[in-house]
């Protein structure tokens, strides 16, 4: 059909008429919001990268999770910083770590929120890496148990999934049966299958406290410049067990995510990372944006690439905004 027969524009003539065709439907029911756990009691430490954000205390993240909820958002995600660091991370396996502490606090008040844990070693370690270091090289398959340990023990204090976002080799099925020896088959993983080695995670380390000491991730995270790559990542974590796979950072790897829509249906989750989120918040502050308006575009974007659900530290503004 040609102009004139056919004029798209009778479809944008009003609010209504709009809604009825929208192909794409940003929902609350999408969100996922990151939390910033630390020892303590009443501790708000704000982080400057990433305003309205804090590290927060397990009273306080109670609170937060409390207000996530109410809005209807249905998941959050912990990250931990622990108060000690070793070089086997040993604080991100303990009975009463952190996570562990945080986890029991959640679903102990709000039981219906689901609470997934990042598993990874770099907030625990000394040296700020993803595993085991041995010299200069890190250790790939000695850092396999360890994050099943981690795994196990969130699993253990109560976590509902657990989300590996180490990118080690074989992490999947090493997490996948230690939780299914403990008894733990119900627990689903959340694989960060495709995690480039990103300059968009920079107020992400400071928040976490997890910037590495030495060199950087190259040598296990993903290279920015590959898409083809990513297929195969996530086809080995699918084969090994995966339950969701998911993609970070979510907004520059918008053909990722399309890509692998196209290659399988598991459910996808995309990681709205900080510095996608701090570049909004900045220009908004500046005046030299909607701070709302970009918000929705972009989360909308990335859902209608193909993402079923999204890491987002806009989750509660999100949810405000939806209504």
């Amino acid at each position: 059909m040609l102009f004139p027969d056919y004029r798209p524009r009778r479809l944008r003539q009003s609010k209504a008429f709009r809604r009825m065709v929208r192909e794409t439907e940003l929902s609350v029911n999408d969100l996922i919001l990151p939390l910033f756990a630390v020892e303590g009691k009443d501790v708000k430490n704000p982080i400057s990268s990433m305003p309205g954000h804090f590290q927060l205390s397990v009273d306080h993240i109670v609170q937060t999770a409390e207000e996530a909820h109410g809005l209807g958002i249905p998941a959050v995600i912990l990250f931990g910083i622990p108060s000690d660091k070793d070089s086997l991370a040993t604080q991100a396996y303990k009975k009463d770590g952190i996570v562990q502490k945080t986890i029991s606090a959640i679903k102990e008040r709000i039981p219906d929120l689901a609470v997934i844990t990042d598993v990874c070693l770099c907030g625990y370690t000394d040296h700020g890496h993803c595993g085991i270091v041995n010299g200069q090289i890190i250790d790939n398959d000695a850092t396999l148990d360890l994050l099943a340990k981690i795994a196990v023990s969130h699993a253990k204090a109560g976590a509902d999934m657990v989300a590996p976002s180490d990118m080690m080799d074989g992490r999947v099925a090493e997490i996948r049966d230690g939780l299914d020896e403990n008894n733990f088959s119900h627990i689903p993983i959340m694989a960060y299958s495709a995690k480039y080695c990103s300059a968009y995670y920079g107020p992400f380390r400071q928040a976490a406290e997890s910037a590495p000491q030495f060199g950087d991730r190259r040598t296990y995270q993903m290279d920015p410049a590959n898409a083809v790559e990513a297929i195969r990542e996530a086809t080995l974590d699918i084969e090994e067990g995966a339950d969701i796979i998911m993609v970070k950072p979510a907004l520059s790897y918008l053909d990722i995510i399309y890509r692998l829509r196209e290659e399988t249906d598991l459910p996808i989750a995309a990681y709205n990372v900080s510095g996608e989120f701090s570049m909004i918040k900045a220009a908004e502050q500046l005046g030299w944006m909607d701070g709302t308006a970009v918000m929705l575009e972009t989360l909308t974007s990335i859902k209608r690439a193909g993402a079923d659900m999204i890491l987002t530290y806009f989750a509660i503004d999100a949810a405000k905004a939806i209504g």
